[in-house]
């Protein structure tokens, strides 16, 4: 997982990397690892952190800024570790976890920055610089700004994919999306990407997944 603050490296470019696909064992061996975890097994839960560190971290990154994305990240694990005992199937350790990695995105808000306020942030500021040119890396983070724009649904999973790097079926499964909708808001995220970065948007805009 990228550094949060580390903007170049966690939006060198904005295409996909390599994934694998999650399949039925994985899912097992979730199970396996969270029961582990309950018994008081630290190196099962690490095994969890590694698998879904990528997921939460989009999950957090379409809804809190930049530089404050990794310390939340931690928050999150560090709160479904406590909690595990209240997870009632184990197999749908990825969902509950997306599930607690958005209450505590929108604890930020609440706790600390009005959502109108977001734009006077220091790492907003930098992403407006970006986009005037100023930055070398500026192409990827008005990409990413635009992104962050668009709705809660079509904003997580482009962001999963798009800097996570992570593929329509695996979105599904880490987040327990259908992969349905995953489609759904991929096509229409990426349209009103499309629209929102202007006509040179398909020049600058990594390919969309093919189905």
């Amino acid at each position: 997982m990228a550094r949060s603050g580390d903007r170049t490296d966690l939006l060198a470019g904005l295409g996909p990397g390599p994934v694998r696909e999650p399949s039925a064992p994985e899912i097992s061996e979730d199970a396996r690892c969270v029961a582990a975890a309950r018994g008081g097994d630290r190196a099962a839960f690490g095994q969890l952190y590694e698998r879904y560190a990528r997921m939460v971290h989009g999950v957090v990154l379409a809804k809190v800024p930049v530089a404050d994305v990794e310390d939340l990240v931690h928050d999150v694990f560090i709160r479904a570790l406590r909690r595990l005992s209240t997870l009632r199937e184990t197999g749908s350790f990825g969902a509950w976890l997306a599930a607690i990695a958005r209450n505590v995105a929108n604890d930020y808000h609440r706790r600390s920055v009005p959502e109108e306020l977001l734009t006077d942030d220091a790492s907003d500021n930098e992403i407006q610089c970006a986009m005037s040119g100023t930055d070398h890396g500026g192409p990827a983070v008005a990409v990413l700004e635009a992104v962050r724009s668009l709705p809660d649904a079509y904003r997580e999973t482009l962001i999963l994919r798009l800097v996570e790097g992570m593929t329509g079926p695996e979105i599904a499964a880490r987040t327990g999306m259908t992969h349905g909708s995953v489609r759904v808001n991929l096509h229409r995220g990426m349209e009103q990407l499309r629209a929102k970065l202007g006509p040179h948007s398909s020049r600058d805009e990594p390919e969309q997944e093919k189905q």
